[in-house]
């Protein structure tokens, strides 16, 4: 069977203001967001190089971002490691969620800090 491998995904939302709600895993707040960042995130991978191997993406937290309205997410996503799967080229990966969000403007009604991505970084 196909080893399942992970990798980070981390970003910055520039129109979510920071709560300390955000950081309890167990507010309804931080379980709303993290549902609406469960459809964006997936639905992004799905369509990217890594999507038919690609199992999905787990919020590992919310943290303060730079400015008052940053919202950093953390997220910990995962894939299955076959031989279809060439190598995971996180660079690659990175291309295409950086050409599908606009440049690393938009992410569904968000807007993100463009330098904010990373792919295991």
């Amino acid at each position: 069977a196909p080893a399942v491998k992970n990798f980070t995904l981390n970003f910055t939302i520039t129109n979510l203001q920071f709560t300390a709600d955000l950081q309890n895993p167990n507010s309804r707040r931080f379980k709303s967001t993290e549902k609406v960042m469960y459809h964006y995130t997936d639905s992004l991978l799905q369509k990217s190089s890594i999507g038919p191997h690609f199992t999905g993406c787990k919020v590992t937290g919310f943290r303060s971002g730079r400015h008052r309205d940053d919202t950093n997410v953390d997220a910990v996503c995962s894939y299955k490691d076959n031989a279809n799967l060439a190598t995971f080229d996180r660079e690659k990966l990175y291309q295409e969620l950086s050409t599908m969000t606009n440049n690393v403007t938009k992410l569904g009604h968000y807007s993100l800090d463009r330098s904010s991505l990373y792919v295991d970084g």
